[in-house]
């Protein structure tokens, strides 16, 4: 959890790419139908559960890796790539990150993304994934404040995915 909760990078960009919005400070703005169909004040639920649980994640990353397997600017890293296995611990992974289960047994984000870094992987294709992250969660008809959390724990993974 330590590499997951490490310094978070939120841009005003990278924000802006999830559909949030933010102020000329870059402090996180919620639209008022985000904050009526949000969850309640004081609501103690998990974000895996304040989005749906078990079946949300599982629907956001198969939409998720349908958008990112027809995006020309990051498609060809899943090139070969057992897409179901990586299906399955991309859910894992988020269950875990959006606090639905207690550990991940899969590899650190450095490890596991060091082979596309060495094949070009730059904070282009990092911003093209949020992208299609925020897309997926917009489809769903997540809730902005959701998608915000969901965007800094993304965000936080984006040094270590990209090796830096």
């Amino acid at each position: 959890m330590e590499e997951i909760i490490k310094s978070i990078d939120v841009t005003k960009e990278s924000i802006a790419k999830l559909g949030a919005r933010t102020d000329e400070t870059g402090a996180t703005l919620q639209s008022d139908s985000a904050a009526e169909s949000s969850h309640v004040q004081g609501d103690e639920r998990s974000l895996f559960e304040k989005i749906g649980g078990k079946a949300a994640v599982e629907a956001a990353v198969d939409i998720f890796y349908e958008k990112v397997l027809m995006d020309v600017r990051i498609k060809d890293f899943f090139e070969g790539v057992d897409m179901p296995g990586q299906r399955n611990k991309q859910k894992a992974f988020l269950t875990f990150a959006f606090g639905g289960a207690p550990n991940y047994s899969g590899e650190n984000m450095r490890a596991a993304h060091k082979h596309l870094v060495e094949k070009g992987l730059d904070e282009t294709h990092f911003d093209a994934v949020i992208e299609n992250l925020g897309a997926t969660l917009k489809e769903l008809s997540v809730p902005d404040d959701l998608i915000n959390e969901v965007a800094q724990i993304a965000l936080s993974t984006k040094w270590d995915v990209l090796n830096r």
